[in-house]
């Protein structure tokens, strides 16, 4: 049976998973900006774990399942900056320079996939909610996160542990998932054992930690500028000048501004569970996972709003698990089911091997194509199976 890692590029820590016939056999975690310094230590870290069949690497926006040994090392950095961190490199670099916690975390990401290329390491790139083909294309348009690899991770994983717990196949579950981390909130609807849809951290309509969510465009236009950075600067940390969710948190009670801030993002989650409902039909559960959710203060929140609908319970994760998160853990599941291990059946069933495209391939808005990101997307496109969505959306509308 195979020996698989999944790594998860957390907004606080990397988490490094390893399974050994579908059990935990080994686990690592460290602090994500001193990765982003020292990526040769993340590096040390999976060579302390010998005999790797596959690893599935940190995968940011998701793209169809694609070998790192696939792509040309000379267009490396570009087709990930491109595909999987959906910006450039100038953006993140312009970060850095502004000291910006999630610039540490894409800078991270790049350098240690670099890293693990010229080891020639036997890597995978793993799929997001939006790549997934149990989605209807109407469900996509103009959106790039449904729900990042990280979340669909953790919601394969979940599908697993519905499964087992209530000791049901995989095609009789349906649940909602709640994903809060440190960075980004997401929703993810099962049904059927397969995921129907998906509002990614940045799709929300209210606040996560890191992140605003969802903006109405007329505040885009007032602001007249956004970059990469501002995608992960401007959630409740900034608005009530707190350093960690806990510490925004403990302020609910006695500071105004962070108690709307709270306000919206429990909201937020709440209603788009309730908007989740229809698509899943009856909801067996709703779990929730990420550091965030683990707050009582939140899961009492969550629980207060939502307890009226089904039961709602903390994830359990794998057994033996002590250090890294689910996210990390639903990793090593899909690379484990990848190689043909425990996992192989829930893998196949959520169709994480028909998946295609990428995150980009959704976007029909016509100016796209005229960003620089646009740019390389239209170049490095074609490395792909299939024509993106956008790109046959846009040749239909000429030959009309």
């Amino acid at each position: 049976m195979p020996r698989v890692l999944g790594m998860d590029p957390g907004s606080k820590s990397i988490d490094i998973c390893g399974l050994c016939d579908g059990r935990i056999c080994f686990e690592k975690s460290i602090d994500t900006v001193e990765a982003s310094k020292n990526p040769l230590r993340v590096v040390e870290l999976v060579e302390g774990f010998p005999g790797v069949d596959l690893i599935a690497l940190p995968s940011g926006y998701g793209v169809e399942l694609t070998y790192l040994d696939h792509i040309e090392d000379n267009m490396l950095e570009d087709w990930y900056y491109t595909f999987i961190l959906a910006t450039t490199k100038e953006e993140i670099v312009e970060g850095l320079n502004r000291n910006n916690i999630g610039a540490f975390i894409y800078d991270a990401m790049g350098k240690i996939v670099r890293e693990l290329k010229k080891r020639r390491v036997r890597g995978i790139f793993i799929p997001a909610v939006i790549n997934l083909e149990t989605i209807p294309l109407h469900r996509k348009l103009n959106k790039i996160d449904m729900g990042t690899a990280d979340k669909l991770a953790v919601a394969v994983l979940g599908i697993h542990e519905v499964s087992q717990e209530h000791k049901i196949p995989y095609d009789r579950v349906n649940y909602i998932h709640v994903e809060m981390g440190f960075g980004y909130n997401a929703v993810i609807a099962v049904r059927n054992g397969v995921i129907v849809d998906g509002v990614g951290g940045t799709l929300m309509p209210g606040p996560a930690f890191l992140t605003s969510g969802a903006l109405d465009l007329e505040v885009v236009q007032a602001v007249g500028l956004f970059s990469k950075t501002d995608v992960f600067s401007t959630g409740c940390n900034v608005l009530t000048n707190t350093m960690s969710p806990e510490e925004f948190i403990s302020r609910i009670s006695e500071d105004p501004l962070a108690e709307i801030c709270f306000n919206a993002m429990i909201e937020s989650i709440v209603k788009t569970v309730y908007s989740m409902i229809p698509l899943v039909g009856e909801v067996r559960e709703i779990l929730l996972s990420g550091r965030v959710s683990r707050n009582p203060v939140v899961k009492d929140y969550i629980e207060d709003k939502l307890g009226d609908l089904t039961s709602i319970r903390a994830m359990k994760g794998l057994p033996d698990a002590s250090i890294v998160k689910e996210t990390a853990q639903g990793y090593a599941v899909i690379a484990d089911g990848i190689a043909g291990g425990v996992f192989k059946e829930l893998v196949d069933h959520v169709g994480i091997r028909s998946a295609r495209g990428t995150s980009l391939d959704y976007i029909v808005h016509p100016r796209f194509m005229k960003s620089k990101l646009g740019k390389k997307f239209a170049e490095l496109r074609r490395l792909m199976h299939g024509e993106a969505f956008n790109i046959r959306w846009w040749s239909s509308l000429g030959s009309n």
